[in-house]
């Protein structure tokens, strides 16, 4: 005698032994632990799958998706700007063309100072460096054993003369000119891109929403939000920080008087939006110079100078500007630096800290409280 149940699991119930046998669905293979992990994995892969061909067409498109990079962070950047200027009645175009040329203006300037600093004291440099390296070979052979002979300098001098007299170096020079042409271009782009970006960016912005609705259009615009947000204020606060570095150390290398300190103020500033490893090559560098301009007593001021900066800029001044919410373990950032490197060179060190910050605040608001009702879309009268 035998008892059946109307459910897909068929129980037998059978006297004196009871016996259960169940005949599974194939998707109820899945069910268990094991099933669950196979689902994951598959997930997993094919997620990875899909990041490596985005990295694939990023890499291969470097000379466009790093200007629209650049120029998407610039506009997040002087967006307070223009929507000040938008405020007050000025046209977009106006406010547009009077921001770019304020950027122009910036970085003619600084370039300027940096040629008038270099050529003025370049030679006086030169002739202090060359004796420098002389006093170093003399002070070599006077070493209790044997560091270098005479002729292995003078055998290197002759393979980096046979080196730049070759044709290798002459096809290298010639790729170097391919590289001043893709930069060039890039530039180009990048300008045009911002200029867009500045003139036409929230009508852009609204262009990509049209998709969504409902909640997927307040999320999604939860997310633009808190990306122009942290994009803006990281550039904007790290420009401040590397200004404030960048006039500390001057002022100290103008002080102990070494040479070309505007020069590596400038490369200072510069150096600082590169987190951790920016502000250790800038005191390098600048205390290399000042061991060949005026020894080594000089540089070892000049190493204080640059860590005595560098600790007031990270204890007090860039947690005031930066934030909490833009804060980054040491961790984090040294990971994005080492994936931007391989993927971009020295832009993608740029770029690396700044893109995780953003990403890191869009995970912060991907399930965050609504936006105002004033944001929401409205209905289309064939969605009422």
């Amino acid at each position: 005698m035998g008892l059946f149940h109307n459910d897909p699991q068929k129980v037998r119930l059978e006297s004196p032994d009871v016996e259960l046998k169940a005949t599974r669905a194939p998707w109820s293979l899945w069910a268990d632990g094991f099933g669950k992990l196979g689902i994951r994995a598959i997930q997993i892969i094919v997620v990875v799958a899909v990041a490596g061909g985005i990295i694939f067409a990023i890499q291969s498109l470097t000379l466009v998706t790093i200007p629209l990079v650049i120029a998407l962070i610039l506009a997040c950047a002087f967006l307070p700007v223009m929507n000040w200027m938008r405020r007050r009645g000025v046209p977009s175009v106006i406010a547009t063309l009077i921001t770019m040329l304020g950027i122009t203006a910036i970085l003619g300037l600084l370039s300027w100072l940096i040629v008038w600093a270099v050529r003025d004291q370049w030679d006086e440099l030169y002739a202090q460096a060359e004796g420098g390296f002389q006093d170093l070979l003399a002070w070599v052979q006077t070493l209790p054993f044997e560091f270098v002979q005479p002729d292995q300098i003078d055998e290197l001098v002759d393979q980096v003369t046979a080196f730049v007299t070759s044709s290798q170096f002459g096809s290298g020079a010639l790729a170097g000119v391919g590289a001043v042409a893709n930069f060039v271009t890039g530039l180009v782009l990048m300008i045009t891109i911002l200029f867009f970006f500045l003139k036409d960016g929230p009508q852009m912005w609204e262009f990509l929403l049209r998709p969504f609705r409902g909640e997927n259009y307040v999320r999604a615009r939860r997310i633009g939000d808190k990306t122009t947000t942290v994009l803006g204020s990281y550039v904007r606060g790290t420009a401040t920080v590397a200004a404030v570095d960048a006039i500390g150390i001057m002022i100290g290398l103008l002080i102990l008087q070494v040479p070309l300190w505007l020069p590596l103020g400038v490369l200072v500033f510069l150096l600082a939006f590169i987190p951790i490893v920016g502000a250790t090559v800038a005191g390098i560098i600048a205390a290399l110079v000042a061991l060949v301009a005026n020894g080594p007593l000089n540089a070892l001021l000049v190493v204080g100078v640059v860590v005595l900066v560098n600790q007031l800029e990270g204890n007090f001044l860039q947690p005031v500007l930066m934030g909490r919410t833009m804060k980054l373990h040491a961790f984090v950032i040294l990971v994005a630096l080492t994936v931007g490197t391989v993927l971009g060179g020295i832009v993608g060190a740029v770029l690396a800290v700044p893109i995780a910050a953003a990403a890191w605040g869009v995970i912060q608001v991907w399930d965050g409280p609504d936006l105002p009702a004033r944001w929401a879309r409205p209905k289309l009268p064939i969605e009422a």
